[in-house]
């Protein structure tokens, strides 16, 4: 009989918990209840209650229940997040399904996100139906079902959450299905990509595949970047070629496609061959008309009706050249960084415009991304750098980086 992880607070949802769980053991699943209550209660129910998640975050249930929400969550998110991932280790549960409102999406997805990518993970939340989605779901694959209306028991939220439990319960069965077959699959390899560098994107993927390489695109928006630390991080990729690493600029300057600080660093963590490139640094990233009034005196680029791009200036440059070194210095597998000195990104042939959409320069500016170049070059101390006289939309430069990368798989 499979086992799926319920979650909930059984303070506030013992009623939606008990519902869930019995409509999974209609389906033949055993639930595995979880209570992540943030106040000590003596309601009965729960498989694993709260007085033990709270020891596995090194607290007492007493001590969380005396904590603010936000300090008491992430305690919760803590302990929980230990035990089910020792739960799924163990080969012990097959899927896992949350219900709560706000305060339960965050605890619950927050321990949903630790658990690897394609095994079942489900939240039922009124939140599914709110902007705010984007964050619970972050790098993984949650799959968000909307309650319609606040978690209260009537014949709506019963059948959304009976439909929910139905999910994660065929989810489940796809999932040991795929464990028994065990295929016999082509290493995947992580690309990072943009509109603007499809034409490097696609000719390294084609020469990936041709090589016998299945290939996975990472959008370089945000979450893509930390969906591909994420799988990088699990040895679900054999290895990247980042060719895209713009949501650095983000990162610095708080932009709207930045990600956690994990960009950059997990692949080499994992000891993953790695070509990175600095596609797309050259600018940061905006929604238009809320670039922040102390970046109006630069060089810009409105890309469509949402996006207003930023153009990197030198001291960023050398900024970014610094971060990519850094993080690229722990690295436990083999890394080149491959530097296109003709232009970072399609943009090169644009005209910059101020702040008020009036052309002021060039957007082609290699003495400025000389800098990037210079700052990398000086503190990378693992890896190599190459500089190639090319554009990064060159077939010639794409084709180095296939090139270097399976010397780099040799390696490693």
């Amino acid at each position: 009989m499979m086992k799926i992880a319920v979650l909930a607070t059984l303070d506030s949802k013992s009623e939606a918990a008990a519902y869930m769980c019995e409509v999974l053991q209609g389906l033949g699943v055993e639930p595995w209840l979880m209570d992540l209550s943030l106040m000590p209660h003596d309601k009965p129910g729960a498989d694993i209650g709260g007085e033990a998640l709270a020891k596995k975050a090194g607290a007492t249930w007493a001590g969380i229940g005396e904590m603010e929400r936000a300090a008491a969550g992430e305690t919760m998110i803590k302990g929980g997040t230990q035990a089910l991932v020792e739960a799924y280790q163990a080969g012990e549960v097959s899927g896992a399904i949350g219900v709560g409102g706000a305060n339960g999406c965050t605890v619950f997805c927050g321990m949903m996100r630790a658990l690897p990518a394609l095994f079942p993970k489900v939240m039922v939340t009124p939140v599914a139906a709110t902007a705010a989605v984007q964050w619970y779901v972050a790098e993984s694959d949650i799959a968000m079902y909307p309650t319609i209306s606040d978690i209260v028991m009537n014949r709506i939220t019963k059948a959304v959450m009976e439909n929910a439990c139905y999910a994660v319960n065929g989810m489940a069965e796809a999932w040991e299905k795929r464990k028994s077959e065990q295929a016999d699959e082509p290493p995947l390899i992580g690309v990072s990509s943009f509109g603007n560098l499809q034409k490097c994107v696609d000719r390294v993927t084609e020469s990936l595949e041709a090589a016998g390489f299945e290939v996975m695109h990472f959008h370089a928006s945000g979450p893509g970047g930390k969906a591909l630390e994420n799988l990088a991080g699990q040895k679900e990729l054999a290895g990247v070629i980042d060719i895209t690493t713009s949501e650095l600029c983000d990162i610095l300057n708080e932009g709207v496609y930045r990600t956690g600080d994990n960009r950059l660093t997990q692949a080499g963590a994992a000891g993953l061959p790695q070509v990175v490139v600095p596609g797309a640094i050259d600018h940061t990233n905006w929604w238009v008309g809320e670039c922040p009034e102390r970046f109006h005196d630069r060089e810009f680029y409105q890309y469509n009706v949402e996006i207003l791009l930023m153009r990197t200036n030198a001291p960023e440059m050398t900024e970014l050249g610094d971060m990519v070194a850094e993080r690229l210095n722990g690295a436990k597998g083999p890394v080149t960084v491959m530097i296109p000195t003709q232009g970072f990104s399609q943009h090169i042939i644009r005209k910059t415009q101020n702040i008020d959409g009036k052309e002021i320069g060039n957007w082609l500016q290699p003495e400025t991304d000389q800098c990037f170049t210079d700052a990398v070059k000086a503190k990378l101390t693992s890896g190599e750098v190459k500089e190639f006289d090319l554009h990064i939309n060159d077939e010639a430069f794409a084709d180095a980086c296939v090139d270097e990368f399976l010397e780099l798989m040799k390696q490693a």
